[in-house]
């Protein structure tokens, strides 16, 4: 089963990495030296928190889409992707 996870990414510049949350995972960081990067790393980074929780015998949560979030002023002028996971 897939799911689809909204990453909100903070710009990262020459000397500052991107920086990427989502907001659906509570705690969760994951940051690249490119934007790809970013992606690439979050993706990988979800793959293992949610692998995590199952082995707590957790329930992964439930992504809920950009549009709900884009909007909200504690993410205001960040970035956002999706990524399935």
């Amino acid at each position: 089963i897939f799911m689809l996870y909204p990453l909100a990414i903070q710009a990262g510049d020459r000397n500052t990495a991107f920086g990427v949350i989502v907001p659906d995972l509570p705690g969760f960081f994951s940051a690249g030296d490119t934007y790809q990067d970013a992606l690439v790393n979050a993706r990988e980074a979800i793959s293992l928190h949610l692998a995590s929780l199952a082995d707590m015998g957790l329930d992964s949560p439930s992504g809920l889409t950009a549009d709900h979030y884009i909007n909200n002023p504690e993410y205001q002028g960040w970035l956002w992707d999706v990524v399935e996971v």
